[in-house]
C-alpha cells in the first residue's frame, strides 16, 4: 500500500519554511499531495492559480529528485476530509515552536477523533527557517524589503512583481 500524505497550508506564498517541510516529508512518503486551502474569508494576495503555480514550481523538482510522485490541489472544507478524498493516511505538519506544536496538537487530536487512520506527522523546522511566516513575508515585501532569504527565488520575483503593481 502506497504511503500518501498530504501537507496542508495556505501557501500565500511559498517559504523556504514550507520548503524545509517538504524536504523532509518526501522521505516519508510515496506520493504528496501539497494542498491549498481556499476560505471564502480571507482575501489572500496571491490568486489560487498563482499559488498553485508556485507550489508546482518549487516543490515539484524536490519531490521528482526524492522519486516521490507530486500533486497539488486546493480544498475548502475540512482538512481531514481533503485528507481522506485523496487516499491520504498521513497528514504532514510543519513546527517551528512550542507555540505551534500547542495548536496543532489540538487539530491533530479532533482530526484523530474523527478519522483515527489519517495520522499527524510533526517535522520540525530547521533551525535558519524556524523565525519564517508567510505573514511576516507578505508585509515586509508590501514595504519594499528584500525578502529573498526567505522565500525561493521565483517566489521572491513574484512578490516583486505583485508589490510593483
Amino acid at each position: 500500500m502506497p504511503r500518501i500524505a498530504l501537507y496542508p497550508g495556505s501557501f500565500d506564498p511559498v517559504t523556504n519554511g514550507h520548503l524545509d517541510v517538504v524536504k523532509n516529508a518526501v522521505g516519508l512518503c510515496d506520493r504528496l499531495i501539497v494542498a491549498i486551502g481556499i476560505h471564502p474569508g480571507k482575501k489572500p494576495l496571491f490568486s489560487t492559480d498563482e499559488r498553485l503555480a508556485m507550489v508546482e514550481e518549487v516543490f515539484a523538482p524536490i519531490a521528482a529528485a526524492a522519486h516521490c510522485a507530486f500533486d497539488c490541489t486546493t480544498y475548502d472544507g475540512l482538512t481531514i476530509a481533503a485528507a481522506q478524498k485523496h487516499g491520504a493516511t498521513i497528514m504532514i505538519r510543519g513546527l517551528r515552536d512550542g507555540t505551534d506544536l500547542d495548536y496543532e496538537m489540538q487539530i491533530a487530536g479532533m482530526n484523530e477523533t474523527m478519522m483515527p487512520q489519517v495520522h499527524t506527522v510533526f517535522l520540525p523546522a530547521s533551525v535558519a527557517v524556524r523565525p519564517i511566516t508567510a505573514t511576516l513575508v507578505r508585509q515586509i515585501a508590501a514595504m519594499g524589503g528584500d525578502v529573498s532569504a526567505f522565500v525561493p527565488d521565483q517566489v521572491a520575483t513574484s512578490l516583486k512583481t505583485k508589490f510593483a503593481a
